[in-house]
């Protein structure tokens, strides 16, 4: 089966991001890539996460076509492979329905650095992407628009979050990070006005962030949690 260990992760996520509350239902959708296949396994369209099994993952190219699988694939995998096609060091996405998150997205509010740990995305504030219907190259061109060199996640207006990373592990555990930090923020903003990190207090953190968890060698190994 091609991209075996991909299609087991993807199943072993989607649970994961169930159990997790990142979303519910069918909502949401996860995707692994593959540089030297040049293609990504995504999870298959209005399967309950825990009666998918690795044979229903699909494969497909960057182009949106489909060469190993019997599913259809997950309607949002334009917004997969935005980040594949642009970012040479994400190779896996996650996309959610989680509360918070969805939350802000639906009142406008980017992820702001309420809390240092936002700097797990790699920026000081997370953009939201206008809203375009679901499943559409306009919602992957909004998408486009708001990504940059550096950021590995973003809001979705009405709609969602988005969490990328160098592998699924990393991509999980920045929506974790992200979903706390949005009911962090909410919840300030329930109380009072948030007090916001400076600019020049978010360069510190995430400066630091880069050498933060344990390491090997000279090669920095992070264990990140939401600090």
């Amino acid at each position: 089966m091609l991209l075996d260990r991909e299609r087991k992760n993807i199943v072993e996520y989607g649970n994961r991001m169930l159990s997790e509350k990142l979303t519910s239902g069918t909502s949401g959708n996860i995707s692994i890539y593959d540089p030297e296949t040049g293609y990504m396994a995504i999870s298959p369209s209005g399967i309950p996460y825990p009666d998918t099994a690795p044979e229903d993952v699909v494969i497909m190219d960057l182009q949106g076509t489909v060469v190993d699988g019997i599913r259809k694939p997950s309607s949002e995998y334009m917004l997969h492979s935005v980040f594949y096609k642009n970012r040479k060091d994400i190779r896996a996405v996650v996309h959610a329905h989680s509360m918070y998150c969805t939350t802000l997205a639906c009142i406008g509010q980017p992820l702001k650095a309420v809390h240092y740990a936002i700097a797990d995305a790699g920026a000081a504030a997370l953009p939201i992407a206008r809203y375009e219907t679901f499943g559409t190259p306009e919602l992957a061109g909004a998408v486009e628009e708001v990504l940059d060199g550096h950021i590995k996640g973003m809001l979705l207006a009405n709609h969602g979050m988005l969490a990328a990373g160098t592998d699924i592990k990393e991509a999980f555990s920045l929506a974790m990070t992200m979903e706390w930090c949005a009911e962090l923020q909410w919840r300030c903003m329930c109380a009072g006005k948030p007090n916001v990190l400076t600019d020049e207090q978010m360069a510190e953190a995430i400066k630091r962030y880069q050498s933060y968890g344990q390491t090997t060698g000279n090669t920095a190994r992070s264990v990140k949690g939401y600090f």
